[in-house]
């Protein structure tokens, strides 16, 4: 499951992410579910507001040159996937 929570620090994170607005710039394509047992993979976050209850905890950055991944909020859950092979796969959720 992809349970995230944000963090204020790069420090504290388990990687950066940084939006983008095209699928082609995208690593990776996520669908924002509604509750927690709908996330699912890397593809479907579900934002938690504690740390304790995160699988991982992400700081969102300012430019793409400082991320770890960049990302791309998707509207329907049957788009959200990996687009390219990425060493964080697997890792997220």
């Amino acid at each position: 499951m992809a349970k995230v929570y944000v963090v204020s620090s790069k420090s504290q994170s388990k990687f950066s992410a940084y939006k983008v607005n095209s699928d082609s710039q995208a690593d990776l394509l996520i669908y924002e579910v509604s509750s927690a047992s709908q996330a699912r993979g890397d593809e479907k976050w579900y934002y938690v507001n504690s740390a304790s209850q995160a699988d991982s905890k992400i700081y969102w950055v300012n430019s793409a040159s400082q991320a770890d991944i960049k990302v791309k909020f998707v509207r329907s859950s049957s788009q959200a996937k990996w687009r390219k092979s990425h060493k964080l796969r697997g890792r997220i959720g």
